[in-house]
């Protein structure tokens, strides 16, 4: 926790990094990168995840593209349970897709697919932990979560690297709160 705690004393936080008006006019971009560059802070943010999820039994990691894969991905190895990444239409073979849902972004809407589970294993009553990089207005994440669960699944856990916490007042853990500026 000390290495995390003198990230967020940085003033300017120079673990993210932003760029005005990307994607689109208008918007701020939070680039969580620089934390992935840094192996000290990267591994305590796995860890931090980890922490949060250390006493229930998680069937799966499920992260959306593609900066969600980032975390997902290595909490799921250390944790020994499988990574599930969530793709945007298209990018899945359709023998391979389970379900396909749409949803409203900040800059406009998304359409992803969540694979089948490999061994004719069924989501229906598996534990899901969703992790992902940012929380702005939550559509992505919410929209899983409520795919997951007409799967008959259960989503034990929601983590964040940053909330921007003026866009949504959802219950989820975020190492990061921010607010817009």
């Amino acid at each position: 926790m000390k290495i995390l705690k003198n990230l967020l004393s940085h003033d300017k936080l120079d673990f993210i990094r932003t760029e005005k008006d990307f994607p689109i006019k208008g918007m701020e971009y939070l680039d969580i990168v620089p934390i992935l560059m840094d192996s000290k802070i990267y591994n305590e943010v796995i860890n931090i995840f980890i922490d949060q999820v250390k006493n229930e039994k998680i069937d799966y990691i499920i992260s959306p593209e593609a900066r969600g894969y980032f975390f997902g991905c290595p909490v799921a190895e250390k944790m020994g349970v499988g990574f599930i990444p969530v793709r945007k239409k298209g990018k899945l073979p359709p023998t391979t897709v389970e379900a396909t849902f749409r949803y409203k972004k900040e800059y406009g809407k998304d359409e992803l697919e969540i694979p089948k589970l490999s061994y004719d294993k069924q989501y229906k009553d598996k534990n899901f932990y969703i992790i992902d990089d940012i929380y702005a207005t939550g559509n992505t994440v919410q929209s899983l979560k409520k795919e997951l669960e007409r799967l008959g699944g259960k989503v034990l856990k929601i983590a964040v690297v940053i909330n921007i916490k003026e866009l949504n007042n959802d219950n989820i853990f975020s190492i990061l709160d921010v607010n817009e500026e």
